[in-house]
């Protein structure tokens, strides 16, 4: 795949996020200890040696105060249809067809498995001209719109709580997915990786043991 990138928006989050996650697992057992704010605040600030312990735990609720802003740049909107299916506490803002005007302004995802680049590209680049033709002639943008092919580049912002991050990358990153979905995956891990959170409980059923899909698996370990 080329040209699709992804950033953290708010990284100066995470450290405060991660220290959310030791906070409320201690908080939960400490409670009869805490006399005053000023305790509270001592146990927020306590220094722990891995995060490990507490998001191995079955709480989930320990990962969730506090979202991670990802902005997914040139992914097609086949792509925004398959990834907006995770709508369980996660948002999205997407570039729009109703209110963007794409004549002149258009790029298309190429899929790996396209053997003939040149003709596909022209099926793309037709369908943008009867699109830019439509609206010369006063359709709005959004009715022109529905002549937008898939692969059409798009602008995505993703926000979700580290829970849910887990959840969409194990997942959206096995290889049952399209190849453009699990590239997208694994950009956003490279980047979450970075942080201790992210380190543990990250990947695909066969990552941690056998296939759930059964019948359905691609019968290969993924292997980050």
């Amino acid at each position: 795949m080329e040209n699709i990138s992804v950033k953290i928006l708010n990284p100066e989050a995470i450290p405060h996020i991660e220290k959310m996650v030791a906070f409320t697992a201690r908080l939960t057992q400490r409670g009869q200890k805490l006399k005053s704010l000023d305790d509270c605040i001592d146990l927020y600030n306590k220094p722990y040696k891995s995060l490990k312990p507490f998001c191995d735990v079955p709480h989930p609720t320990l990962q969730k105060f506090g979202t991670i802003d990802v902005i997914v740049f040139g992914a097609s909107r086949r792509f925004l249809a398959q990834i907006t299916r995770h709508q369980n506490e996660v948002k999205f803002m997407s570039a729009s067809l109703q209110y963007s005007d794409y004549s002149g302004n258009y790029d298309f995802v190429v899929p790996e498995g396209i053997s003939n680049k040149d003709a596909y590209l022209k099926s793309c680049e037709q369908s943008m001209k009867n699109y830019e033709e439509l609206i010369k002639n006063g359709t709005n943008n959004d009715d022109a719109g529905y002549l937008a092919p898939q692969a059409l580049r798009n602008i995505l912002i993703i926000s979700a709580m580290p829970f849910e991050w887990k959840h969409i990358i194990n997942q959206r990153i096995c290889s049952r997915n399209t190849r453009e979905m699990q590239y997208v995956m694994e950009l956003i891990y490279k980047e979450l990786s970075k942080y201790e959170l992210f380190q543990y409980g990250v990947g695909p059923f066969c990552h941690f043991g056998p296939c759930k899909e059964g019948k359905m698996s691609c019968g290969k370990k993924y292997e980050f």
